[in-house]
């Protein structure tokens, strides 16, 4: 499968830079699986679209100011994304430009507070490198000392406000390099909706690193490889998931997160409870175990995310959708509009 196939042109100026005023104000396109049609609403809405018995699924990641500048000899500044600690925190995985000058000489980066940081690992293939730090470098420090890790396509720096936006308003558990994203889009008076409405809303986590943002480089589909995300299923939200599978009520996943949370999780008809990790790469083909539905925001050309949801909506109908989201003048991607796929 030819990974030109999830390729799309966009025009620069629907890229949002910014959220919208509101959470819950964005456009919101609905997609109907069985039929293709579309329909358009606000994301304010979605309670009243999802049938009563549902149970709707969160991932109540945090993400932590993971972008973090260090400085060479001589003052040459080189900024890191922390992707996710390992060794008690004292070794980090993560991206970074110009890392070439810290890999000569066994060179280190001094960092804010005293820290200072060696490259334990040279850079692979996708830019990934292991830096050692000479003491852990936790959630508590990055609050105070990194910044709001923007994705690239938003031309500005963070600023007060991302630290507010670029965060769920149910986010728990720190470990995020990236937003999930559609999950942005909720307050706390839709969560109280949706359980109005007799719909189940449940919790699981996956703290979101390159294998979710990192773009397909490879021509065939089948080639590509996944970096492994850590995840983890509470019992409450497995037992209301299974229960919703056996009775037939629509599982909802908030974002393509939970989507390969819940897929990587299934085992024999069952959620496998607590922590573990996966490496799941869903593109059409896919056969989905456990979600019915989806709600996500529009996404890059080249994505594994875009191939996910072609393999849950469809490939001729996800290219419907975007070239109607294009000529409707839709926002795209993280601070973007939504989509229901339903």
């Amino acid at each position: 499968m030819r990974t030109s196939r999830f390729c799309f042109d966009l025009p620069r100026e629907l890229i949002a830079q910014r959220p919208a005023r509101e959470r819950s104000a964005a456009r919101l396109m609905v997609l109907e699986r069985a039929t293709g049609a579309l329909h358009h609403a606000r994301v304010a809405g979605v309670p009243e679209l999802l049938a009563p018995g549902s149970v709707v699924v969160l991932n109540d990641t945090r993400v932590l100011h993971a972008r973090l500048t260090g400085c060479l000899d001589g003052g040459r500044e080189v900024p890191f994304l922390l992707l996710e600690p390992t060794h008690g925190g004292t070794r980090w995985l993560a991206l970074a430009r110009g890392v070439r000058q810290l890999a000569r000489g066994g060179r280190a980066a001094a960092f804010p507070d005293g820290l200072s940081a060696s490259l334990a690992a040279p850079p692979d293939g996708n830019g990934t490198v292991e830096l050692a730090f000479d003491r852990p470098v936790d959630s508590a420090y990055l609050e105070r000392f990194g910044s709001v890790p923007l994705p690239p396509y938003i031309d500005r720096p963070a600023d007060g406000a991302d630290a507010e936006r670029y965060q769920t308003v149910y986010a728990e558990h720190p470990g995020s390099a990236a937003a999930p994203t559609a999950g942005l889009h909720f307050t706390a008076e839709m969560l109280r909706r949706l359980r109005r409405r007799g719909i189940a809303v449940v919790r699981v986590t996956l703290h979101v690193g390159t294998a979710t943002f990192a773009p397909i480089r490879s021509e065939r589909i089948e080639d590509h490889v996944m970096h492994r995300e850590r995840y983890s299923v509470p019992d409450q939200a497995a037992e209301a998931i299974e229960q919703a599978r056996r009775e037939r009520r629509p599982v909802v996943a908030v974002g393509t997160t939970v989507v390969r949370t819940l897929e990587a999780a299934w085992d024999g008809g069952a959620l496998r409870r607590g922590s573990g990790s996966t490496g799941l790469f869903i593109y059409p083909g896919y056969r989905f175990r456990v979600v019915d539905q989806l709600l996500t925001n529009f996404h890059t050309p080249r994505s594994s995310l875009l191939a996910l949801v072609s393999a849950l909506a469809g490939e001729r109908e996800i290219r419907a959708a975007y070239a109607t989201a294009v000529e409707k003048r839709y926002r795209f991607f993280s601070y973007g509009d939504a989509m229901l796929i339903r």
